[in-house]
């Protein structure tokens, strides 16, 4: 039996089991000698006011008291609990009662604000969660180091009229958000964060990305985040379009504001993209039926129409027919009165309502000419007794009159009709 036993000091330099004290602390058995400088990891033991109780793996426990205590930020103490991993620094192998004298935070903060530095200096976009709040903004952490997003770099707090804000904030601590570091100075532990500088440069990719896969003729869903007196701008998930007021209605508009609202979802197609200035062209109206492709079926040369007078130029005034607003035409200045006019305003004004003859249908040049002088004229009595009888049909039956011959086949006589080369409706 005694053979197979090792006895201390009989076995060589090669053996395989430690035989002297040196050997055991070399072999970390729990007595491994440390020095002032070494990094180690460890475990929570015990936290008090006064005290933090680590268990090194060594032959007494570290200890964090005082000024290193002191140096542990608030909230990072507030965390720690028994059990919790953690990476200390020796600052003394020996102190007053034998323990290892340790700081907390140097390696960690170290790590945390090289991370943070490098996210300064790449402009990185990083995801970060809210993990306090304050009367100025929220608080979010990169590692342990406490991050301030000033509520006015805030793009997703809510702006509810009559809501406190300070509750706004508090309802957001645990939602994630994409930032930016925008401010950073190590020596005053400042470290300012951004969600609007994120969410542009975010935007910016995107519609870079867009940008490069839209084409001519797409159609997108999209949402009207801003209107100008010139178009309204179209959201379209990451990239931003325009739709100039030309392109809003095929009814003439004199502000964008009179057919769109800001948050009004709209179908829009891609009319032109440009990559170099990154601008994007959109319609509204052209995904609608143009109202000036079927004009020719819906109204006639000599048919009477109701319309409102909606500006007035000096060579004649538009005027809007009631009950389809995309069609406006010309009272040409010459067709306002059988008198000499030198302005339309000695004749009609802007809002007046009047009732109208239809003298021209120029569908190719989206033109519409019409008249006031001749609504009176009896060289269209025919019509106008077509017209009404028409629409009194109309009434009775519910359904559109066939067209029917006149009602005698005696000629009505009428005053000579207008020149042939009568002005031009513009």
């Amino acid at each position: 039996m005694t053979d197979d036993v090792n006895v201390p000091g009989e076995m060589g330099a090669g053996a395989e089991n430690p035989t002297s004290m040196e050997d055991l602390l070399d072999a970390d058995l729990g007595l491994k000698e440390i020095k002032r400088g070494d990094v180690l990891t460890g475990t929570i033991l015990r936290v008090s006011p006064t005290e933090i109780l680590v268990d090194i793996n060594t032959k007494s426990e570290g200890v964090i008291a005082g000024e290193e205590l002191a140096k542990v930020p608030s909230d990072v103490l507030s965390e720690l609990k028994v059990g919790d991993p953690v990476q200390t620094y020796v600052v003394s192998p020996s102190g007053r009662d034998g323990n290892v004298i340790l700081a907390l935070t140097r390696t960690q903060a170290s790590r945390d604000w090289a991370e943070a530095e490098e996210l300064n200096a790449s402009q990185e976009i990083f995801e970060g969660v809210v993990a306090g709040h304050n009367k100025g903004g929220l608080i979010v952490k990169v590692g342990k180091i406490r991050g301030f997003v000033p509520a006015s770099q805030l793009v997703s707090l809510p702006k509810e009229p009559g809501v406190d804000q300070g509750k706004q904030l508090a309802n957001m601590v645990g939602r994630k958000l994409y930032l930016k570091v925008i401010e950073l100075d190590r020596e005053q532990n400042r470290l300012i964060l951004s969600e609007r500088a994120a969410q542009r440069q975010a935007r910016k990719l995107q519609k870079e990305k867009m940008l490069s896969e839209l084409k001519e003729g797409d159609v997108r869903d999209g949402e009207v985040i801003s209107l100008a007196d010139f178009g309204a701008f179209i959201d379209l998930g990451g990239a931003d379009g325009l739709v100039h007021i030309s392109e809003i209605s095929w009814a003439p508009i004199n502000h964008p504001s009179e057919a769109l609202k800001t948050g009004q979802k709209v179908r829009v197609v891609v009319l032109k993209v440009d990559p170099e200035h990154k601008r994007v062209g959109l319609s509204i109206k052209r995904l609608q039926d143009d109202p000036w492709a079927s004009i020719e079926q819906r109204y006639k040369v000599g048919q009477l129409v109701e319309a409102e007078i909606t500006k007035m130029a000096k060579f004649g005034a538009f005027a809007r027919i009631l009950g389809d607003d995309a069609i406006e035409g010309l009272v040409h200045v010459s067709e306002l009165s059988d008198r000499r006019v030198g302005h339309p305003k000695e004749v009609v004004k802007e809002g007046q309502l009047v009732t109208l003859r239809v003298i021209r249908i120029e569908a190719g040049k989206r033109r519409l000419g019409l008249s006031l002088k001749r609504v009176t004229q009896s060289e269209y009595l025919d019509e106008d007794w077509q017209q009404t009888l028409e629409a009194v049909n109309d009434d009775m039956s519910g359904e559109p009159a066939e067209p029917g011959p006149a009602p005698s086949d005696e000629p009505i006589a009428s005053e000579p009709g207008p020149a042939s080369d009568e002005p031009a409706a513009s």
